[in-house]
């Protein structure tokens, strides 16, 4: 059974860099066809993709966070990190990390989450 864990710093400054890791278990994070995902939801709002790496290590960002986003991998402790640069008080929110697959069309597990307060 796959399962996801999200870990990281829950209290963070402006203009500080962000860096989350979703640890994976139960399955690899190069299996075919998976792709393996960060969301976060903002106090009262609704869920956000921020992007994704794939099982080949190939990455997709959304266009809202490419130009201060990165993702990225290691393949031989099966995890997978966040970083998103300059945050700012807009970029509290509860962040996920979660599989997509593909063949499937279908998302989870997801991670319990992770709580990322930004102020200073």
């Amino acid at each position: 059974q796959v399962q996801l864990q999200e870990s990281g710093p829950g209290l963070m400054k402006p203009s500080q860099t962000l860096s989350l890791t979703c640890s994976v278990s139960g399955g690899s994070i190069t299996n075919t066809g998976d792709s393996w995902n960060w969301i976060r939801q903002s106090p009262g709002q609704g869920l956000e993709w921020l992007g994704a790496i794939n099982y080949s290590g190939s990455t997709a960002y959304s266009s809202v966070f490419r130009s201060r986003i990165f993702i990225s991998r290691d393949t031989s402790k099966n995890q997978f990190t966040l970083q998103l640069y300059s945050v700012a008080p807009e970029d509290t929110a509860a962040y996920f990390c979660a599989r997509f697959e593909h063949w499937a069309h279908a998302w989870g597990p997801w991670g319990q989450g992770t709580q990322v307060t930004v102020s200073s």
